[in-house]
């Protein structure tokens, strides 16, 4: 997505150029729809940071308020949207989704003269079984305590290969938890040097940064872990519920796995999905959709709490809804499936 100067290389040679979108098809339209904004209409996008504003989008039925917006398009020396705008030059979008998930997105995308062929390929998953099995192995003490729990009576806490949060927060997700007395696994990233750019990495010892004695206080409900191998985690019958910051490819995954969200981006384009999943699909719960990482703003063990016992409700309608969206994504992947439009 971020290599469009290739296409002047495939122009040279009189080479049909496509773009390999990894985000779903309404972040794509927001994006396009910013981009034909600021280039069409000399709309300076930048006063909408930290505005009430709400903006019709073609993509979305609802509203998009400047609050879920990906942060990049506030910024004047950002070129974000320069990327986008060569979307336009492709001779077609490839994007990671289906059309049973994303049907209104995709159709209004197709729809637009002005955008390329959409043709979504979704969705793409790291889900072969010999991997799945590899990973299990691997992590023997993970899903041997997984193996322990009832059907759909943990939630999983997991923000994602590059997902991580200061102390501060991470104190008001265990008091949370500890308060919600829902079985739980955590995810516990060590946020990277400041001056580096490396990947989270993991605690010596999770007891530096969690409350005093919290550990020993869960130790008959919960687990905290490093990394997880996500994939193999959601695929465990016990799992049932998913704390996320909301990338595509989790929300693709919890699709698949027919785990129900709730939703706290960190940034990118995870304010926008969480904006989808939780307002237009009414597929999730929300903990704070216009939350980013960058902010000082801390969410309280309430707000937290409050989602996870709404998120583990055994009568929650979004349990409902995962389902079907579980058994649509994976009717996509079968000959025959649906993923062009007709």
């Amino acid at each position: 997505m971020m290599c469009t100067s290739i296409i002047d290389v495939a122009n040279g040679f009189g080479i049909p150029s496509y773009v390999f979108v990894t985000f779903g098809a309404a972040a794509l339209g927001l994006m396009l729809h910013l981009q034909r904004l600021r280039d069409e209409q000399n709309v300076d996008l930048t006063e909408y940071k930290d505005s009430d504003a709400e903006i019709s989008v073609p993509t979305h039925l609802k509203p998009v308020p400047a609050a879920v917006w990906p942060s990049s398009v506030f910024f004047k020396e950002s070129d974000h949207l320069d990327f986008v705008k060569r979307y336009r030059e492709a001779k077609a979008l490839i994007v990671n989704t289906f059309l049973e998930f994303e049907s209104h997105q995709i159709r209004s995308l197709s729809d637009d003269e002005k955008i390329p062929p959409i043709y979504p390929v979704g969705p793409i998953l790291h889900q072969e079984g010999d991997q799945i099995e590899k990973e299990k192995q691997n992590n023997k003490e993970i899903f041997e305590w997984l193996d322990k729990q009832p059907d759909s009576s943990v939630v999983f806490i997991c923000f994602g290969s590059q997902g991580f949060l200061g102390g501060d927060q991470v104190k008001e997700i265990a008091l949370a938890l500890e308060s919600s007395r829902h079985r739980f696994l955590w995810s516990l990233r060590k946020p990277p040097p400041k001056e580096k750019i490396e990947f989270p990495g993991e605690y010596e010892n999770p007891e530096e940064v969690l409350p005093q004695g919290f550990l020993e206080r869960t130790a008959g409900i919960g687990k905290v872990i490093g990394w997880a191998p996500q994939m193999a985690v959601l695929s465990h019958p016990s799992v049932g519920g998913f704390v996320s910051h909301g990338g595509w490819n989790s929300m693709l995954e919890s699709v698949w796995c027919g785990v129900p969200m709730a939703v706290w981006p960190l940034g990118a384009e995870q304010q926008a999905n969480a904006f989808l999943l939780v307002k237009e699909f009414e597929m999730g719960v929300e903990i704070k959709m216009d939350y980013r990482r960058e902010s000082d703003v801390i969410v309280g063990a309430g707000t937290i709490e409050k989602a996870i016992k709404q998120l583990m409700d055994p009568e929650n309608e979004i349990r409902v809804k995962m389902r079907v969206a579980k058994e649509k994504s994976r009717m996509a992947l079968t000959e025959g499936g649906r993923h062009a439009i007709t």
